[in-house]
């Protein structure tokens, strides 16, 4: 395999995985930190102290504090930044000469939507409306279940990069075919980029549903399976109504695959986040939604579900979808009804 330059624009967990990921497989990799203790952490100590800490990185992956040299001569560019700070980011790289002649194949990590003034955009959408006009169309998302844990120490983890450019789909599935990455190629990328955004939502609810079980008479392992199936479906309902093309979308690794890790494994934080709710009364010191993801530090980790949860409401609403574990989720949040009361509403609904 030939080795390609890969530049990561992000070093958080994820971006941080995957570029020791790549960088194990023998592509050169560097990635851009905002931090200075992170630049030199990944540098010096071949580890990831603020984001990934206890795990040590492939001492070919290189960190800089500058965005416009990691961005500038590379084969590939990873964008691994928040979907709230996505444009002003590129914003900052766009310029680099590579990037205006498009000879860059430039992906994304990012998962969520992008709040605007009409109604959500979804990242892709975003990533070219700010990039040059060649990159129209020809941008790359990857998406799959894929905990940055697992993928930093090797362990096998399935992706899909999904494009409407189909031969750049191809570049992205060809790069991250590495050494513990099954990598496979989708031309949905509405769909794709859906399901990794939604499934934090359903993660939410699933991880709230866990901690009543624990002391719960009615509620158990099968009632688990019939929240991840309804929240499934309701991915899929918001899918075809954003223009997801491909049923098989929300059946493969990027849709079931992604929801069953995100609800059931140890290492997700939006899971975490609905057991917070139940034993340790998190939202107690929140006013409502808006207050909760204007103040989300204070949670001491990034719910994205909670955030993505207030722009499937809005899309929910202006396409008329009947979203019931989303809009259940959205009203405890917002502090309207009780994270008991609303479980039970939903689960006792025919």
């Amino acid at each position: 395999m030939n080795s390609l330059t890969v530049g990561i624009i992000g070093a958080g967990a994820w971006g941080t995985a995957l570029g020791t990921a790549l960088a194990r497989g023998g592509h050169s990799v560097e990635i851009w930190a905002l931090e200075e203790d992170v630049v030199e952490s990944i540098n010096t100590l071949h580890e990831n102290k603020r984001y990934l800490p206890g795990y040590v990185l492939d001492k070919k992956m290189t960190s800089s504090l500058d965005i416009k040299k990691v961005a500038s001569g590379k084969d590939f560019l990873i964008l691994a930044s928040p979907s709230l700070y996505l444009a002003s980011t590129i914003s900052k790289f766009s310029d680099v000469s590579d990037i205006q002649s498009g000879k860059t194949v430039i992906a994304s990590l990012t998962k969520g939507f992008v709040p605007s003034d009409d109604m959500p955009h979804l990242v892709l959408e975003t990533m070219e409306n700010v990039l040059p006009s060649c990159y129209k169309d020809s941008t790359v998302y990857v998406a799959g279940p894929s905990h940055a844990e697992e993928v930093a120490l090797g362990k096998i983890t399935g992706l899909i990069a999904a494009s409407n450019n189909h031969r750049n789909a191809v570049k992205v599935r060809d790069l991250l075919r590495v050494p513990g990455i099954m990598a496979y190629a989708s031309f949905d990328t509405i769909g794709v980029q859906i399901c990794a955004a939604v499934k934090n939502v359903i993660a939410t609810v699933y991880g709230s549903l866990d901690a009543m079980a624990e002391n719960s008479d009615i509620f158990g392992d099968n009632t688990e399976s019939l929240l991840m199936a309804a929240g499934l479906n309701e991915i899929q309902i918001i899918g075809f109504a954003m223009g997801a093309t491909h049923a098989e979308t929300f059946t493969s690794i990027s849709g079931v695959g992604d929801l069953d890790v995100t609800c059931k494994s140890k290492y997700g934080r939006n899971r975490r986040f609905g057991q917070d709710i139940i034993k340790n009364g998190i939202l107690e010191q929140f006013k409502n939604l808006d207050d909760l993801i204007l103040n989300v530090k204070k949670v001491g980790y990034l719910p994205e579900g909670a955030i993505a949860c207030k722009y499937v409401h809005q899309i929910a609403e202006k396409k008329h979808l009947k979203l019931p574990i989303c809009d259940a989720l959205y009203r405890v949040l917002n502090k309207e009804i009780k994270p008991e009361d609303v479980l039970q509403e939903i689960l006792s609904s025919r």
